[in-house]
């Protein structure tokens, strides 16, 4: 009788063991490292042809003269302007200028558009308030707060700062907001069961849950910090201010130097490129690998 009775537990005991196996494959997350030839041809190789083949198709345009030389610089003019300032070595200089003011601006209005998201984003009457402002402020072009920033600042770096704030702080805010919305209703609960209410709340709970949708904002407003510089860089032009990127591509407009206009323009393309690709890709990447959503291929 006993061996009759021990016989049917023992698939059932397999199968457990075999689904719990199963569920624990499930959780782990399979990190392996990605060959390097892969990362090539992936990820360095379709940027590369593109580049090359933007320069064949601009080399091309200006051997056939389809417009005159002062309006259509050859690669090699560009070529040549960035190798001048190099050698009379102004060209760290002029990027350093422009990317420490877009920095510093960047990290004044993530300490100002972080506790606003979250104050807009939990409490009703400051949602109901000051949230259309918000979404209103990001849509306004940040080129339209540079001529107040100069009558009220004067020509400074403080003008620069206004500036960046006003068009950086309300995307910070905007995409913190948006975050905290998408978080379901039952983390909410679950941490306040826990204790975790307030401050606490929303730094263990609120915060983490909506960090997707957060980075997305930091994201924009890094990409509306750079905007707001440039365009205040390029009416504000001053010799005491400095020589940035804006500056730059002004200096260009009045000397009638189109190879120092499309290196002026290529420059502030490579530095929106690399803090993206160096600072927000990365992060991106990270969280959504922790939470799982990160695909290979």
């Amino acid at each position: 009788m006993a061996s009759t009775e021990a016989s049917p537990k023992a698939p059932k005991t397999d199968d457990l063991a075999g689904l719990e196996a199963g569920l624990d494959a499930l959780d782990s997350v399979q990190i392996q490292r990605t060959p390097v030839r892969e990362v090539l041809v992936k990820k360095v190789l379709p940027p590369v042809v593109a580049v090359t083949l933007v320069l064949v198709v601009w080399q091309l345009l200006v051997s056939l003269r389809v417009t005159e030389e002062f309006k259509l610089p050859a690669p090699s003019a560009v070529w040549d302007s960035l190798t001048t300032m190099w050698l009379q070595g102004t060209l760290f200089d002029v990027l350093w200028t422009s990317v420490s003011r877009a920095l510093f601006g960047f990290l004044l209005a993530l300490a100002i558009g972080t506790p606003l998201g979250l104050l807009v984003s939990r409490v009703k009457f400051v949602r109901a308030a000051i949230g259309p402002i918000l979404a209103g402020l990001q849509s306004l072009p940040s080129v339209a707060w540079v001529a107040p920033a100069v009558l009220w600042l004067g020509l400074n770096d403080r003008m620069m700062y206004a500036v960046i704030l006003l068009g950086a702080v309300p995307s910070i805010a905007n995409g913190l907001v948006a975050g905290v919305d998408q978080v379901p209703p039952l983390f909410l609960r679950a941490g306040r069961t826990l204790g975790a209410t307030g401050l606490r709340g929303a730094w263990h709970v609120v915060m983490p849950a909506a960090l997707p949708g957060y980075l997305a904002g930091l994201k924009q407003g890094w990409a509306f910090s750079w905007r707001s510089l440039m365009a205040a860089e390029i009416i504000a032009s001053s010799p005491d201010l400095g020589l940035g990127l804006g500056q730059l591509l002004e200096n260009g407009r009045n000397n009638i130097d189109m190879a120092g206009i499309f290196l002026a323009i290529i420059l502030i393309l490579i530095v929106g490129i690399a803090v993206d690709l160096l600072v927000f890709s990365p992060l991106e990447r990270t969280v959504l690998r922790r939470r799982g959503l990160l695909g290979r291929g």
